[in-house]
């Protein structure tokens, strides 16, 4: 009887509103994504769909928020990097998104420019190294905050080069970029399509990106690849999640719809001027890059004993 009650439940759906959880606020990547898919998915398949914005306590509001929810797919909770270092940055947050989550989709991937302000004496990540070695401890790195991309992978950096910085964390992006730019703060990873403008009129300098190729819009910008630093590839991607427990048929509905939404011009180009490209692909291999990336940003979080202030 269970059976036949789930195999109806899965022809029917949705019937009802599908809510898309964002863990970070309004205008992010992460949220315009969400609300491009969804308002894709509302006039490609006819689904009533809703993006809420849930940010803080490191995503861990957005995924409680999910797991309070039935696994009915009418919650769906949107994943990026910062979800990943949740286990090791909070050991104790009673969730786990490579546990308590059940796979859909990758959505999206983008990469990051290290960036530094024009006064800093460094015109290559080598240089940067050098500089830092020099002054251990002198200079600072800025973030928008504990376990975002830019924390992690500047952690990275100073764990593969040997070197010291001072991570200073900001909650508004305008601060953040005004502090750089005054050479308040010496360099960040930022969103490639953050500093095209800023590279172009020369307020900043890219010293490269985290990409194994190089990216549109900074061709001109060498990877990390190319100047021996193969290990700081970091990809930035969106995915989408639902509770464990969930039917797969519900999974697959999901996954299909979306990778349709996927390959629709006006969505490619939206994701573009984002610097993200649509990425697709099976449930299965969206969840094993979850494990895959608890397990690598856990190990860099330990590696450089990254403690969140009490």
């Amino acid at each position: 009887m269970l059976g036949i009650v789930l195999a109806a439940h899965a022809e029917t759906y949705p019937s009802g509103v599908i809510r898309i959880v964002v863990p970070t606020g309004p205008g992010t990547p992460p949220d315009v994504i969400g609300r491009v898919i969804a308002s894709e998915l509302a006039e490609a398949e006819g689904w009533r769909m809703v993006v809420e914005n849930k940010p803080g306590a490191l995503q861990t509001i957005g995924m409680s928020d999910v797991l309070k929810q039935p696994a009915d797919g009418y919650t769906i909770y949107s994943m990026s990097v910062p979800t990943a270092a949740v286990p090791a940055l909070m050991p104790n947050p009673g969730m786990r998104p490579d546990v308590d989550f059940t796979p859909i989709v990758k959505v999206s991937k983008s990469y990051y420019a290290l960036v530094v302000p024009p006064s800093f004496p460094a015109k290559s990540i080598s240089e940067l190294v050098a500089v830092l070695k020099q002054n251990p401890g002198k200079y600072n790195f800025s973030s928008a905050g504990f376990g975002t991309p830019a924390h992690l992978i500047s952690e990275m950096l100073k764990l593969q080069a040997g070197i010291q910085a001072i991570h200073v964390p900001y909650q508004q992006s305008q601060q953040r970029i005004g502090d750089l730019l005054n050479g308040t703060n010496h360099f960040d990873f930022l969103a490639t399509v953050t500093v095209g403008d800023f590279v172009e009129s020369g307020r900043l300098r890219a010293l490269g990106v985290t990409a194994p190729d190089r990216v549109a819009g900074l061709k001109d910008v060498p990877t990390v690849v190319e100047q021996g630093f193969a290990e700081l590839v970091v990809e930035d991607y969106v995915g989408f999640a639902v509770k464990s427990g969930t039917s797969s048929d519900i999974v697959t509905t999901l996954n299909k719809a979306v990778h349709k939404a996927l390959q629709k011009p006006k969505v490619i180009e939206t994701f573009a001027k984002l610097g993200a490209t649509p990425a697709g692909g099976t449930a299965d291999a969206f969840g094993t890059l979850v494990k895959d990336q608890v397990a690598y940003w856990g190990k860099v979080i330990r590696d450089s004993g990254i403690k969140l202030p009490q």
